[in-house]
């Protein structure tokens, strides 16, 4: 079966299962259950659910690379619910992959999620982000979505032996990768310059700890930071902390 008549080949090499063990419900099988040591998939099938309503098939691809993926992550399933977690999966898409097909809007399934990958950034990412005010929340969650239907696309097109991508897609996802990390979730304010329109921000008091925070004047730095500090200027006391003692030191200059 190829990929054009029905779900992506390596479906029909499925590993075997006992239907016996399975303790997950198929109708309520989502993101939630995944079990602990397959937390790296969660991102992938929250997607799939998601755009379930609206694209059909691309939320079936989603969840057919979140399967491939776990069961690279754990291919003996031995961890703990991963075996009952990969067959109530297969079995989801065995069910899902005819009707999915049929509500296919393109030719292919590389046709079909590029497509949707192309719509999703116009008409999520880019509209968010020239709104007058934009949803931080919002974004960083569409950013993340979009990573990840970007990653489906590749692991979608190598699939069907695609071997160019659009380069509208390129443009799409290169932008995404840059910003992901500025709408990342933060724990208590969002110092960056994506974050100084949300509504916290503009508190009196948070602006006092803001500008003191961002307040280095006097202070002597490292050689390695100071040429980063002259070129671009945006190192604030956390910063200088990590520079000086090791203060989250693992975050990157």
């Amino acid at each position: 079966m190829s990929a054009n008549e029905g779900g992506p080949p390596s479906l029909t090499r499925r590993p075997s299962r006992n239907t016996a063990i399975t303790n997950f419900s198929t109708e309520v099988f989502d993101h939630e259950v995944v079990p602990s040591s397959l937390v790296s998939i969660v991102p992938i099938l929250r997607v799939a659910g998601e755009i379930e309503q609206e694209r059909p098939r691309v939320a079936y691809l989603c969840r057919f690379y979140a399967f491939e993926k776990a069961h690279r992550l754990d291919v003996n399933s031995t961890g703990r619910g991963v075996r009952q977690f990969k067959t109530a999966l297969l079995q989801r898409l065995e069910r899902d992959n005819a009707s999915s097909l049929a509500s296919r809007v393109k030719k292919t399934d590389a046709r079909e999620i590029g497509d949707f990958y192309k719509q999703y950034y116009e008409q999520y990412i880019r509209a968010l982000d020239q709104g007058e005010q934009a949803d931080r929340a919002q974004l960083g969650k569409a950013y993340q979505s979009a990573g990840v239907l970007f990653e489906v696309l590749c692991a979608v097109n190598k699939t069907e032996k695609v071997e160019e991508v659009a380069p509208e897609i390129i443009a799409a996802a290169r932008d995404v990768e840059e910003k992901q990390n500025i709408y990342a979730p933060y724990n208590i304010l969002p110092l960056d310059s994506a974050g100084a329109a949300q509504s916290i921000m503009q508190l009196e008091e948070v602006k006092a700890a803001v500008g003191a925070l961002w307040n280095t004047r006097g202070l002597s730095w490292p050689p390695a930071f100071q040429q980063h500090r002259e070129k671009t200027n945006d190192l604030d006391l956390f910063d200088w902390l990590r520079a000086m003692f090791g203060f989250q030191a693992c975050v990157p200059v």
